[in-house]
């Protein structure tokens, strides 16, 4: 495991896991989210953010946490060794993203740039739910229907799953020959 994935719909813990697997395996961990909006509630030029995820993507060692564009996203993917797929039912993102909505305004949401617009992210969140559901997740699990021949792949569909995931490695390197599997 040296070049992770973290990529699935909005509100599903993705920052959140991204965060800890980087912590427990050493790996560097971006979050294209804060690359987008480094000020939180600007966004770069779509160009230089492609460049800049571009240079990530040559590197040796990394974990991308997120969406940038549809054009990142696959070249993410195929460029991973392992991919981490949070795949919870609709109606789990949902209730997560009001989650982070509520909780937003006492604490920053993990990932997230400084200075993020809480309502104006969580609405967007909102809109992109269903749209992710309907079009990007189908063509998410046949792209790692395809992959797990060939990558390690970590499809969770409960949070009960990521937990177990992290008790299974527990202090284990990632790195080892022998990965859990889920």
């Amino acid at each position: 495991m040296k070049k992770v994935a973290v990529f699935g719909n909005a509100g599903g813990g993705k920052s959140t896991l991204s965060k800890r697997l980087s912590e427990i395996t050493g790996l560097p961990l971006y979050v294209l989210d804060k690359i987008k909006n480094p000020e939180g509630d600007t966004e770069i030029a779509q160009e230089d953010f492609k460049r800049a995820h571009q240079q990530i993507l040559a590197t040796d060692r990394w974990i991308i946490d997120g969406f940038g564009c549809m054009e990142t996203i696959w070249q993410q993917l195929n460029e991973a060794d392992s991919l981490v797929f949070v795949d919870f039912p609709l109606y789990v993102h949902f209730w997560w993203v009001t989650k982070r909505l509520i909780t937003g305004y006492f604490k920053p949401p993990e990932g997230w740039p400084e200075n993020s617009p809480v309502l104006k992210s969580s609405l967007l969140s909102y809109r992109v739910l269903w749209l992710c559901h309907k079009h990007l997740t189908p063509k998410y699990r046949e792209y790692i229907k395809q992959a797990q021949s060939i990558k390690t792949v970590y499809h969770f569909r409960s949070a009960k799953q990521i937990s177990q995931f992290f008790e299974l490695i527990g202090n284990d390197n990632l790195n080892s020959t022998q990965q859990p599997r889920l």
